[in-house]
């Protein structure tokens, strides 16, 4: 037989490991591996098995004479069968399928389907030595694995509670991930636990977070914070600083402990400080009459503008009877909220003054006084009315300006739940509330409602309650005296021109400034329908009109309701099941929900030429719409800070959004005075959360400059010198508040991992001193 007329050799197709299209990456483990199905390759031979001499097998499996001679050096072969067509000889194939085997009988090799099987009718098989070899690797494996898992059990029952939490955590680390069952992929999150250098899924890291890769009650450093969420700047800042140590030199050994991996590692408030509550303080003492009245004109001028839980004229005579009538025993939670407003006043002067740190703060005094009187164990199982609602909103606005982020963000979902009790978050229309106190009831549901949210950004947490089960009406525009006015008691009393007046604030503001007069017959016609009596309400309302605290509280509340909004769209947890596509959608209605609300808000409270007694409310409507904006367009910036593989390159609308909540950011610095000046915050800025809104802004410029700024460009040094006015503001206000002090700290060490100083230049020789 001519060697050319043999049949050609067969090939088995190579298995190789490299990633594609059909193969898990390098990271993958063998549980992730699905062993591809090979096929015939086209060129190969129908059968295997040895053919015999003079036959050649076609392709149809039958057989044809070959004539012509062997070649002198060739074996001779021994035909096996005198009819080769008979797959019961005793000729042998290279290999069985897999039924034959079973039943131990003659297999004719023929492929894709043996004769036996083909005769039968059943399915037909051939196994694969390597996917068998792989397969009994993989079981190999599968054994030690579960031999480990079963010593590191026994061994959990062995050691303190804190080796065996964290031998539970790298067990659960190990185990294969579950949300690929829903569409989803490990998170970034999850990745820099298990490793810097992993690739880290960019889509599901950006927004919303479905899952926990930390044990929360680790330790009492841990339980300090708590969970804190994606909307967070601390969340913010540990995902950054894990990018970096992805990308940096440093050995593994000295960046992968434990508490360095958890997000407490970059958290600047002070909730693992104790609460000094005065346990044998006595609750019957007050201050001086004349002390009292400095801290009450301190508390209404400086904070009830801007957290209007009181209703002042009420307060204010019951505080004159108090004082001037010794005798006189008001309940525990009236003198609770008396003592929490001397608390948050006395904080406010102690941190006014120049020597703060060596002086006591009174604050802790007062607040210890009515923690004992309406807060202790005792108290809180005690049924809520209106007052312990603003006892508890109080509490948690206290914590927030000293701090403690993590219990104030816990007591006011206390106030908020207390508040539902009391019907507070739904329209009033019981006819034996007086209007003005349904008025007073709606700015302390809106008040805690505020807090709630300021208190959700701070922390990544959700709000309390449901947008969906709240349809208190929004607080009218006018000052708590002016509810006695004829036209003011019209729109308070009658839904009807309350609904109208409202309607024609929202169109008028959004044409016309508040120092203009809209006319009559213009106003007549917007209201047409209304019906006349509401429509001349409304107008003679609106014509009294000017700008004021409550007016500045009524824009507050609606640019509150768009971070809401933001908060549950781009970040709860079901957001995370959204495509990119959709996430875009979300934050370009946000955006010009945004812009709409700024087209919309008074010319008196502009942020750089508005008016100048309202210079307080302008800087907080500032900050808080920067900071609404941040939130919206963060996700953006965050995709484009990722460098994961196989990632779709983002297009020109994540590129624009990125671009602007960097230009937002340095937009919230420049707001502070180029020169940091204590005073400026205390008089001038929201100094109870201030930090907030600094370091918000500032991890969106280290964002910027440590992964996406181009060294040497115009927009770096840009960049770089916003990065440097806040740490100088940082420094400063370190020496008033030890939270300031602690996010400096938290920069100064992102910037040292990129081997990168802010330039201290403005700092005063003290000042150098200290931070070098």
């Amino acid at each position: 037989m001519s060697n050319s007329n043999r049949p050609p050799p067969f090939h088995y197709p190579s298995y190789t490991s490299s990633p594609s299209s059909e193969y898990p990456g390098n990271e993958a483990t063998f549980n992730d591996w699905v062993l591809p199905q090979y096929s015939q390759p086209s060129y190969a031979p129908s059968a295997t098995y040895d053919t015999v001499a003079g036959f050649v097998e076609n392709s149809a499996g039958t057989s044809a004479m070959l004539t012509g001679e062997q070649p002198s050096n060739s074996k001779v072969a021994i035909p096996r069968s005198a009819n080769p067509g008979n797959w019961t000889s005793k000729g042998r194939v290279s290999r069985a399928c897999e039924k034959c085997r079973e039943q131990k009988a003659k297999c004719s090799g023929h492929r894709p389907t043996c004769l036996r099987c083909q005769e039968a009718g059943t399915h037909c098989s051939y196994g694969d030595r390597k996917r068998e070899k792989m397969a009994k690797q993989l079981s190999n494996l599968t054994n030690q694995k579960q031999i480990y898992e079963a010593l590191l059990r026994d061994l959990c029952m062995k050691v303190d509670s804190q080796t065996a939490q964290r031998i539970e955590q790298v067990m659960d680390e190990q185990r294969p991930s579950n949300d690929q069952a829903f569409g989803r992929k490990v998170s970034a999150s999850l990745s820099t636990v298990r490793g810097a250098n992993t690739p880290a899924d960019p889509v599901s890291s950006l927004v919303a977070l479905d899952y926990l890769n930390e044990d929360f009650n680790r330790d009492e450093n841990v339980q300090a914070i708590g969970f804190v969420g994606e909307h967070s700047e601390i969340a913010w800042l540990h995902r950054l600083r894990r990018m970096l140590e992805g990308s940096s030199p440093v050995t593994p050994s000295l960046r992968e402990s434990w508490d360095h991996q958890s997000v407490a590692s970059m958290n600047f408030f002070l909730d693992d400080s104790d609460i000094p509550v005065i346990g044998n303080v006595d609750i019957s003492l007050r201050p001086l009459p004349v002390l009292a009245d400095q801290l009450l004109d301190k508390y209404f001028s400086m904070i009830h503008p801007f957290f209007p839980i009181m209703g002042k004229a009420i307060f204010l005579r019951q505080y004159k009877s108090f004082y001037s009538n010794p005798s006189l025993q008001p309940g525990k939670r009236w003198l609770a909220i008396l003592n929490l407003i001397f608390a948050i006043a006395a904080r406010y002067c102690h941190q006014v003054r120049s020597d703060a740190q060596e002086t006591p703060d009174d604050g802790a005094l007062h607040f210890s006084r009515a923690w004992k009187l309406s807060m202790s164990d005792v108290a809180l199982l005690d049924h809520p009315n209106l007052q312990q609602v603003q006892v508890e909103g109080l509490a948690s606005f206290y914590l927030m300006s000293v701090g403690q982020a993590n219990r104030s963000w816990r007591i006011c979902g206390t106030s908020v739940r207390s508040a539902v009790i009391m019907g507070l978050n739904l329209h009033n229309e019981t006819s034996t509330v007086d209007h003005t106190s349904k008025e007073t009831r709606y700015r302390v549901w809106w008040s805690i409602y505020m807090l709630d949210i300021q208190l959700s950004v701070m922390t990544g947490r959700s709000p309390h309650c449901s947008s969906d089960f709240c349809t208190t009406p929004h607080p009218v525009p006018f000052q708590e005296e002016e509810f006695m006015d004829d036209n003011v008691a019209q729109i308070i009393a009658d839904n009807e021109s309350r609904n109208v007046f409202m309607e024609a604030l929202s169109s008028r503001n959004t044409i016309k400034s508040f120092d203009e007069v809209t006319t009559p017959e213009g106003f007549g016609r917007t209201m047409s329908n209304q019906g006349e009596q509401c429509g001349q309400a409304a107008f003679n309302a609106m014509e009294s009109l000017t700008p004021n605290t409550s007016l500045y509280f009524l824009c507050s509340v609606g640019l509150g309701l768009i971070i809401r909004e933001s908060i549950d769209t781009l970040y709860a947890p079901g957001a995370v099941r959204k495509s990119w596509r959709e996430v875009e959608m979300a934050i370009s209605t946000l955006n010009s929900k945004a812009d709409a609300w700024l087209s919309q808000l008074p010319a008196a409270f502009h942020f750089t030429h508005g008016h100048q007694a309202f210079q307080r409310q302008r800087s907080c409507l500032a900050f808080c719409f920067y900071s609404a904006k941040i939130l919206i367009t963060q996700p953006c910036l965050s995709r484009l800070a990722q460098e994961a593989p196989g990632v779709e390159i983002p297009g020109n609308f994540c590129n624009a959004m990125g671009i602007m909540c960097v230009d937002l950011a340095g937009q919230m610095v420049s707001l502070l005075p180029d020169s940091p000046e204590p005073s400026w915050v205390y008089h001038v800025s929201p100094w109870w959360c201030v930090l907030h809104f600094l370091m918000q802004s500032t991890t969106v410029l280290l964002t910027d400059l440590l992964l996406l700024a181009k060294a040497g460009t115009v927009h770096h040094r840009t960049i770089l010198e916003k990065v440097s006015k806040a740490m100088r503001w940082l420094a400063v206000m370190s020496t008033k508040d030890s939270s300031f002090q602690r996010a400096e700290l938290v920069c100064r060490d992102l910037l040292s991992q990129n081997a990168m100083e802010p330039d201290i230049g403005a700092y005063t020789e003290d000042d150098k001193n200290r931070l070098l």
